[in-house]
C-alpha cells in the first residue's frame, strides 16, 4: 500500500470534512514520496442523461479542460504539466471524475485549477469550445468504437442486457445523432444541474499538510455556491435474471470468429458482488483460469478467453466473456464448452485451491491499486460517492477474503444460467477471410 500511514486498525488514515456549500473532502496523509494526488467526483454519469442527450456527460468532461475564466483555452494542461504533473479525466455510467498526480509543493495549484472550473465554466465556455470538442469526441468515438474490430460489442451488449429505457441501456459515449443534437444551452444547463460543490467529493491524497490543504480548500472552494437542481437518476432496478437468452449474431469486418456474452449479476457494494467476483476469476482471469486451460490449451478452439466483472452500483452488474475463436473453430463447439464449464463450476464450485489463488490476485490487483496515491485518491472518491463511506476502502479486501466457496459456487448457479446473459455472435465476412487466406 505504498506505506500509507497507518490508522489504528491498519488501514488508511482519512479524515472528512465538508465544506457550507456541501463539497465534501476526504484527506489521506503520505509522506512515503513528495507527491499529491487531488481527485474530485462528480456524481453524474451516462445514467442521468435523458433520450436524445445521450453521450453529454462525457462530452462535457471534455469542455471541462477548454478554459474556464481565469485559464484560458489549453491551459489547464499546461500549467499542471509545466508543474510536472499529470492530469486526466473519465466519464462512466455512475460518475465523472477529473484528476491530478502533482509534485507536493504544488498542490495548491491543482486545487485552484479545479475550484475554478468548477465555479466559472460557464464564462469561458461558447460555441467555438463545443464545437471544437464535438468533433473530438465524435472522433474518439470513430476510433474506438466504430472502426476497429469489435468495437461496438460494449455498447451492443450493454443494449441487449438493459432494456430500452433503462438508465444503462446506451453507454457513455452517446450516439453520433445525439452527439450532434446537442447544443450550448444543453451543456450550460447540465453545468448548472451538475456541477455544483453539493454533488461533488473532493479528495487529497499524499505528501499534504491536512490543515494547509484543508484552508486550500476552503479558500478556493468555499465560495462556489451549491446548487439543489439535480434530479436523481432513473431508477436502475432489474430483475436478478434476464428470463431468457437475448442473442445477435453479425458479420463484420472482423480477424476471427468471437463469442461475447454478458451476465446479469449483483449490484457492487454487496458479498454477492465480491463472490462472483471471485467467481469470473477462477473461470476466467489469466492462463490459470478455467475457460483458458479448456477452450485455448485443452480443445485449442480458441486465441484467447476471459470473463470479468464490470461492477456496477445502480444496476446489475455485468460479467463479460470475451472469447475469440481459433482457425476454423465454430462457435457452437466453443459455446458447448465453455457452457460444460460453468455448469461443473455451478455444481461443484471452486477448489480450495483455486479460491486461495482468485482471492491473492484480487488482493494483488487492490494493493497495486492503492500503491500510488492517485489510485487511493479514486478509491476514496468512488467509496464516498457510490457508498457514502470513504473509510468502507478499509475493509474491501477483507470482505472478499471472508467470501466462502460455497458462496461463490452459490452465486454461478443461480446467474452463470444461459437464461441470464445476452450473446453477440461475431463471423467474419467474406472478405475479410479471403484476405487471411490471402495473407497466409
Amino acid at each position: 500500500m505504498a506505506n500509507p500511514a497507518p490508522t489504528s486498525s491498519g488501514g488508511i488514515a482519512i479524515t472528512e470534512h465538508r465544506l457550507a456549500n456541501g463539497l465534501r473532502v476526504v484527506l489521506s496523509e503520505d509522506h512515503l514520496t513528495p507527491v499529491a494526488a487531488v481527485c474530485l467526483w462528480y456524481d453524474v454519469g451516462s445514467r442521468h442523461e435523458v433520450a436524445g442527450r445521450t453521450g453529454l456527460a462525457h462530452l462535457f468532461e471534455h469542455l471541462m479542460f477548454q478554459g474556464s475564466a481565469n485559464v484560458s483555452g489549453n491551459g489547464h494542461f499546461e500549467l499542471v504539466q509545466g508543474a510536472g504533473g499529470s492530469l486526466n479525466g473519465t466519464t462512466s455510467f455512475e460518475r465523472t471524475n477529473y484528476f491530478e498526480t502533482m509534485p507536493a509543493h504544488q498542490l495548491e495549484l491543482a486545487l485552484w485549477l479545479e475550484a475554478d472550473r468548477m465555479g466559472s465554466l460557464l464564462a469561458a465556455l461558447d460555441d467555438a469550445s463545443m464545437e471544437n470538442q464535438r468533433d473530438v469526441v465524435k472522433n474518439e468515438r470513430r476510433q474506438r468504437y466504430d472502426n476497429v474490430p469489435y468495437g461496438t460489442a460494449f455498447e451492443k451488449l450493454t443494449a441487449l442486457s438493459y432494456p430500452d429505457g433503462h438508465p444503462y441501456h446506451h453507454t457513455p459515449i452517446g450516439s453520433m445523432a445525439d452527439l450532434d443534437a446537442a447544443t450550448l444551452e444543453d451543456a450550460r444547463a447540465f453545468f448548472r444541474t451538475y456541477y455544483a460543490p453539493n454533488n461533488a467529493v473532493l479528495s487529497v491524497v499524499g505528501d499534504i499538510d491536512p490543515e494547509q490543504a484543508i484552508a486550500w480548500v476552503e479558500k478556493y472552494f468555499g465560495s462556489i455556491p451549491g446548487h439543489d437542481g439535480k434530479q436523481p437518476p432513473r431508477d436502475g432496478t432489474l430483475p436478478e435474471v434476464i428470463g431468457a437468452e437475448v442473442r445477435e449474431r453479425l458479420e463484420e469486418d472482423v480477424p476471427s470468429r468471437a463469442l461475447m456474452s454478458a451476465y446479469r449479476l449483483p449490484h457492487d457494494g454487496t458479498r454477492q458482488a465480491d463472490a462472483a467476483d471471485l467467481a469470473l476469476t477462477v473461470l476466467g482471469s489469466g492462463e490459470s483460469s478455467r475457460l483458458y486451460n479448456r477452450l485455448v490449451r485443452r480443445d485449442r478452439t480458441a486465441i484467447s478467453a476471459g470473463f470479468g466483472l464490470l461492477r456496477l452500483s445502480g444496476a446489475p452488474s455485468l460479467g463479460w466473456l470475451d472469447v475469440k475463436a481459433a482457425g476454423d473453430a465454430s462457435i457452437a463447439e466453443i459455446e458447448q464448452a465453455v457452457d460444460e464449464e460453468l455448469a461443473r463450476f455451478a455444481a461443484d464450485g471452486p477448489t480450495p485451491e483455486e479460491l486461495e489463488r482468485a482471492q491473492a490476485q484480487i488482493e494483488r490487483e487492490w494493493l497495486d491499486r492503492l500503491t500510488t496515491v492517485a489510485g487511493r485518491a479514486d478509491e476514496l472518491c468512488r467509496f464516498a460517492v457510490l457508498f457514502g463511506d470513504p473509510k468502507l476502502v478499509n475493509g474491501a479486501l477483507a470482505r472478499v477474503q471472508q467470501v466462502t466457496a460455497e458462496e461463490v459456487r452459490a452465486l454461478a448457479a443461480a446467474r452463470l444460467r444461459p437464461d441470464n446473459r445476452a450473446v453477440l455472435v461475431y463471423e467474419p465476412t467474406a472478405a475479410s477471410t479471403d484476405e487471411e487466406e490471402e495473407a497466409a
